[in-house]
């Protein structure tokens, strides 16, 4: 098991991210890469062009022996070298000749790897821009919707729903960009041969690198050694820090649906059960998954930075840790996402109960508020130890604030309705609305932009 799995795995399944879990696409992805390879050979001379045109046209999956290939594999014990074998039957004999020719195995499975991982990345942020836009809908509608900010575990000063999602939108807004600028290092074409000094194609290894990379829209590695995986750990990297605002938004979910906040949940269907004991309990099936997939996630990075520093030009081990790290990413990957569009798409926000627990401390949150009315007349340092002292009678001697704002000799001439103003956290949310419109309305165009992005595969 790679990920975790429960019901939400199957619920939620996401046709076009699973196809990329395909065994063949990866035979697929070989087969492309070998077609441009040769292409890009003949267009320098090194291989006749009607051969290259003919391993083109017969590199079809369709034209293999993929039971052949199994036979051979159980063989020789080798997992690419079969491959080989059988596209070269599906070819002529004369071109069969040029198949695979000059370049090694990890040229064309990292760079078949990372095609496929160009495609699937292109998904993911399909799916991300759902998340986007159901997060932008969040902070529209809750622009002003009051709630208690939160530092160290306690009341601060009141923000709004909106302001909070906002924080959401603008994080992972960063962490998608993160993973953008990453791709030019990460997608990128591998032709040095056997220890990536090009030494069967000396004079045109280079450039047949650069016309393969050209043909499949990747960019090209400056010294193709097979012992350079860093790019690997960079993607592996970018897609924790994408789980992580995910996983943050989950926790949120998580503990504010608990009944003494009540304030966000995830949306529940009747008939959902949450326990084989207790008929009244509702879990928060999804934020668990998110929770549990982002975590493993994140201890993927720390193999990859040892797996990275094996010796010399190349290492078998080295390929399978990163063959398995890649895998696992994705596949977390998967199960973390699929649970966050829905997740953000269905979350319940309980208005009332949001505001009721912004008064919890009886108007003690907007102390800071009424600390910066009284600043200009006698600065802030005096400002803050007057209301510290009123607001340590009210916790620790029980009394009420607005009473208190009444005696105060700087306060007691201001009208009731001023008074009751300085106390209400709707007046205290300084431009939490506008900052959740301005994320929506971001979160929005970069949704639009990544529906746009098209796969090849």
């Amino acid at each position: 098991m790679r990920a975790y799995y429960d019901s939400s795995s199957k619920e939620h399944f996401n046709p076009n991210i699973s196809r990329f879990f395909d065994e063949h696409i990866k035979i697929k992805a070989w087969l492309v890469v070998e077609s441009e390879l040769a292409l890009a050979q003949a267009s320098l001379g090194i291989i006749p062009m009607s051969a290259a045109e003919h391993i083109k046209d017969r590199a079809k999956i369709e034209n293999l022996d993929l039971n052949k290939m199994q036979q051979i594999k159980s063989e020789i014990g080798h997992g690419f070298v079969p491959f080989v074998k059988v596209l070269g039957d599906a070819c002529d004999a004369e071109s069969s000749k040029y198949v695979h020719y000059g370049v090694t195995t990890q040229n064309i499975q990292q760079t078949g790897q990372l095609l496929i991982l160009r495609d699937l990345t292109i998904v993911f942020k399909q799916v991300l821009g759902e998340i986007l836009e159901n997060l932008a809908n969040l902070a529209k509608d809750h622009a002003n919707t009051v709630m208690a900010g939160r530092t160290h575990g306690r009341h601060a000063i009141p923000i709004t729903f909106g302001y909070k999602v906002s924080v959401w939108i603008y994080e992972l807004r960063q962490a998608i960009q993160r993973l953008e600028e990453a791709e030019k290092r990460v997608f990128t074409v591998m032709m040095g041969g056997a220890v990536g000094a090009f030494n069967t194609q000396p004079e045109k290894g280079l450039e047949v690198q650069r016309r393969v990379a050209q043909a499949l829209d990747m960019n090209e590695m400056e010294v193709p050694s097979r012992n350079i995986h860093s790019h690997k750990i960079e993607y592996i990297t970018s897609l924790a820090q994408i789980a992580n605002v995910l996983h943050k938004m989950a926790e949120e979910v998580y503990y504010g649906g608990i009944e003494e906040f009540n304030e966000i949940q995830e949306e529940f269907k009747r008939g959902t059960v949450g326990s084989s004991t207790m008929p009244h309990k509702i879990n928060p099936k999804l934020a668990k998954g998110i929770i549990a997939n982002a975590a493993k996630l994140y201890s993927l990075i720390q193999p990859g930075l040892y797996a990275n520093v094996r010796l010399y030009e190349g290492d078998s081990s080295q390929y399978m840790m990163f063959d398995g790290l890649i895998d696992e990413a994705i596949e977390l990957m998967n199960e973390v996402l699929i649970r966050a569009n829905p997740l953000t798409k269905g979350m319940q926000v309980n208005v009332e109960q949001l505001y009721r627990n912004a008064n919890l401390n009886n108007g003690l949150d907007n102390v800071d508020h009424i600390m910066m009315e009284l600043a200009p007349l006698i600065g802030k340092d005096k400002a803050h130890s007057l209301m510290y002292d009123i607001a340590m009678k009210v916790k620790l001697e029980k009394k009420d604030l607005y009473e208190l704002l009444t005696q105060e000799p700087l306060l007691k001439d201001q009208s009731s309705e001023y008074l009751h103003s300085l106390i209400k956290p709707e007046n205290y949310t300084g431009i939490s609305a506008q900052l959740a419109l301005q994320q929506a309305e971001a979160a929005i165009n970069k949704a639009n932009e990544l529906r746009s992005l098209q796969t090849r595969l």
